[in-house]
Formats: structure tokens, C-alpha cells, sequence
């Protein structure tokens, strides 16, 4: 896998257009040199201020770093959006037992793909965030959960904490300090349950990836029953900017309650997609000015604003900000920042199907809501999309889905019913079309395929 302007879009810098001022629409910070030649090594970092937040946190108390990093406003990128801060502050300290850190790296949300790229490219930023958080949390020992699929990532994650050992900035009294850290890279098998924490845990003590009942929370207990905190890659990777350069410069950006910068991944019908890394707040309809909009001819149907696990919204919401608070109060959630756009070519059923047909296929069969709900799901969107469907299966989906919702062990239930749920909120007409022998009324040959003849564009959609 590369980070490349031909494949992603290049960095941050590159995408601004449409008129629009990157210095003010834009803030490369964590992408913000992807696409200089070797830019995963020592030496590049180092030319970009690598390390320098690390010195000065070192040279405060751990108990004022994590004030600092609490100050900042950052809040967890990987899909809750808790106050990075805070989920510190819970470590219980002089406790007499081992404190864990474990970065979040099994990205397999649908639709999600910032921290593998950023890991890819500048993997020096998580661990100099590792250090940072491990002297905050008063640990001296840390891991890096990743994905197994991803190799080549791994083998660049390897490599630059072998160079950091090298460096001094790993090992034994680090910088002079006194902080002794190890790290430890560790690849899952490829199981999506694994991206939730507490299933993670399990998996990375050698059980099987599945959630576990809370409380206890990880801060507690955690791994191997010591307190611990579960980060996402991109929460780390952004705390030694912080450091650097301050927290009144990272709330500078973004809005109160959300502040900073952050990655979005832009994906689907649209000319440029890529990763876009701006202040909380922006808008989709900015993005897309800025990505050269919906592919030629066509217009947007429905998005994601966090990943396939997050409420779907239609073009009347292009101007929400895409912030915490923005996005919660238009009904979703930010999650991921996975941006994915559908133009009118796509079947919202379909969508909905195939997503749903993921879920059941990696749910972890723990609990029954989560087990049995998304196969009944699958079974009666299988049905409806086929033309198999009667009316009043429309009412079954959001019963079956309202069962799961809120009553599974782990938020994956959560997020196979927010599609069902939204879906049949703007698109019920959509859905009702199926019905009664009809079939999908959408050519799915044309909702994945870019229009090669000009005339082809403009084509109706069959009714």
C-alpha cells in the first residue's frame, strides 16, 4: 500500500481548490509531509520538529502532561470521541501494579482508512505520542494492536520502533529522563469485533476477540487485569503536536466543545477522494468543493459521516459541521469521519444489505440481540432487494432492529441497526418500491462503474 497523490489524493496541502484557501479550509499537521520521499523514517520526523514534544513533556510531571492533554480539548478519533484527557486521568495511580497503554490499530471499519495510511507514512507520530502518554499513565510498557492484513504496514511499524530504539528514544531512561519504555507490535488476525477495546484485550492475551462485560473498565482492569488505556492511533499520533506547539494553538482550531484537527476519509462517487485533514467543522459540502465534488454528471444521494456504523444522511445535510456536537444534533454520529457518498445511481437497499450482510458475517455470537438480530436482518434485505419482500416486513426490519439497539454486549449491535434505522427514515418510498414482486429498480452496474460515454451520465434512473 502507498500514500500517493495519484491513489489518495495526496496530502492536505494539495487538495485545497474550488476557490477555496487551503490556510484556512486545511491543517496538514499529521499528513503534512506523506508525500516526501521516505517520509516514515527517523530522519524525515526529525526534519519536521520530531521529538520536540516529546522533550518537553518529559520535562513536566506526568501529572501535568495529562492536565495539558486535557486542556487541549483532544478527544478520541476512533469513533466515541471521549476527551483523550480524561480517559488518562482514570488510571489509578500508586496502585502498585503494571500500567498498560494499547493503541487501537485494527481499523476495519467500512469506510474508515486514516490510520493506516498515517501509520504507513508517518509512524514516528504514534510513537512519539506512545511516549509521551506512557510518562503521563506512568507506564513502561506498550502496545500497538494492527491489523495482520496490512504487512507491509507492519513490517514500517517494526522498522521505525527499531529505530527509535536505536535513537535512545525507546529502551532504558529515555533521554535521561528516567522513563523506561518498551513497545511491542502486535498483529490481530483480521476480526472487526477486535476494533472494540475490551474485545481487543482478550485477543491480545491470546483469547479469542470477543467484548467483555463492564465494569470493570480497562481502566481498572484492563490488560492482564492491570489498569490500562485503549487509544486510537490517530488520539496518540496527534498529542506530540500539541505538546509542541501548544494547546492554545490546537484550539485555535476546529469549535469549542470539538477543537483541532483532524483526518477525513473521503471515499465513493466523488472525483478526488483521499484522506483531507482539517479543523473539526468543516462541512461536507467544503470537502467536495475541494475534491471536485460528486463524479461528473451526477448528484448526492446519501452519505456516512463516521463509517457504515453511523446514521446515514442525504444531501440536505451537506452543510452540517462536521463536528461532534454538529453532526449528533443533524442525528448521527462523527465516528470515524469516514465519508462516504453515494450518488442517485445507488440503491439504498442494496447499500444497506451489503453492509448489514458484513455485521452478521463478524459478529462474535456472544450475545443473542447481536447473534440472531443481524441474521434476521440480512434475511428479510435479501428478500426485499430480490422483490421477495411484503409490506409489512418494512415494520419487521425496525423491530428487529430496535431489539438490537442498546441491548448487545458491545456497540457493533448499535452500529447494524443505525443503517436500518436511518435508511427507512428518508428512503422508506425507496424501499416500498421493492415490494410486491418489483425487484431493485437501480442497475448495479452503474452505481460502482464511473460513465465512460457522456450521454451515459445523464441517463434516467428506471423506475
Amino acid at each position: 500500500m502507498t500514500v500517493s497523490t495519484e491513489e489518495t489524493g495526496g496530502t492536505a496541502q494539495q487538495h485545497a481548490g474550488g476557490g477555496a484557501s487551503p490556510e484556512k479550509l486545511l491543517a496538514p499537521v499529521l499528513s503534512a509531509f506523506w508525500d516526501q520521499p521516505e517520509s516514515w523514517t527517523l530522519e524525515t520526523y526529525r526534519r519536521h520538529e520530531g521529538y520536540e514534544g516529546l522533550r518537553k513533556a518529559l520535562a513536566m510531571p506526568p501529572d501535568d502532561v495529562i492536565a495539558y492533554v486535557k486542556e487541549s480539548g483532544l478527544r478520541g478519533r476512533g469513533g466515541a470521541g471521549f476527551p483523550t484527557g480524561m480517559k488518562w486521568q482514570f488510571i489509578p495511580q500508586g496502585d502498585g501494579k503494571p500500567h498498560y497503554l494499547v493503541v487501537n490499530a485494527d481499523e476495519s471499519e467500512p469506510g474508515t482508512c486514516k490510520d493506516i495510511p498515517l501509520l504507513f507514512a508517518n509512524p514516528h507520530s504514534l510513537i512519539e505520542g506512545m511516549i509521551i502518554a506512557c510518562h503521563a499513565i506512568r507506564s513502561q510498557h506498550a502496545f500497538i494492536y494492527l491489523r495482520g492484513e496490512v504487512v507491509p504496514v507492519l513490517r514500517r511499524l517494526h522498522e521505525a520502533v527499531r529505530e527509535a530504539y536505536e535513537a535512545g528514544y525507546l529502551g532504558r531512561d529515555i533521554l535521561g529522563s528516567g522513563l523506561d519504555l518498551d513497545i511491542t507490535v502486535h498483529a490481530g488476525a483480521g476480526a472487526y469485533i477486535c476494533g472494540e477495546e475490551t474485545a481487543l484485550l482478550d485477543s491480545l492475551e491470546g483469547r479469542r476477540g470477543q467484548p467483555r462485560l463492564r465494569p470493570p473498565f480497562p481502566a481498572v482492569a484492563g490488560l492482564y487485569a492491570c489498569p490500562t488505556v485503549v487509544n486510537n492511533v490517530e488520539s496518540i499520533a496527534s498529542v506530540p503536536a500539541i505538546m509542541n506547539k501548544g494547546k492554545e494553538w490546537f484550539r485555535s482550531m476546529g469549535s469549542e466543545k470539538s477543537p483541532g484537527f483532524t483526518l477525513y476519509s473521503l471515499s465513493g462517487h466523488v472525483a478526488r477522494p483521499g484522506q483531507y485533514e482539517a479543523p473539526l467543522g468543516i462541512t461536507l459540502r467544503q470537502l467536495l468543493d475541494m475534491s471536485g465534488g460528486i463524479r461528473p454528471g451526477h448528484r448526492l444521494k446519501f452519505w456516512t459521516p463516521g463509517g457504515s456504523s453511523t446514521p446515514l444522511l442525504t444531501d440536505e445535510h451537506l452543510d452540517v459541521p462536521l463536528d461532534y456536537e454538529g453532526v449528533g444534533a443533524a442525528g448521527s454520529m462523527l465516528g470515524t469521519k469516514a465519508l462516504q457518498c453515494f450518488d442517485e445511481t445507488t440503491c439504498v437497499v442494496r447499500a444497506v444489505t451489503r453492509w448489514t450482510e458484513f455485521y452478521a458475517h463478524e459478529s462474535c455470537g456472544k450475545c443473542t440481540p447481536c447473534r440472531e438480530g443481524t441474521y434476521w436482518l440480512v434475511q428479510l434485505l435479501r428478500d426485499i432487494e430480490a422483490g421477495k419482500g411484503r409490506a409489512e416486513d418494512l415494520d419487521k426490519l425496525q423491530d428487529i432492529a430496535d431489539n438490537i439497539n442498546g441491548k448487545s454486549f458491545c456497540a457493533l449491535g448499535d452500529g447494524a441497526a443505525s443503517p436500518i434505522f436511518s435508511s427507512l427514515q428518508y428512503f422508506r418510498e425507496e424501499y416500498e418500491r421493492h415490494l410486491g414482486g418489483r425487484g431493485c429498480p437501480f442497475d448495479p452496474a452503474r452505481s460502482t462503474a464511473w460513465a465512460d460515454d457522456p450521454t451515459d451520465a445523464h441517463l434516467e434512473v428506471n423506475a
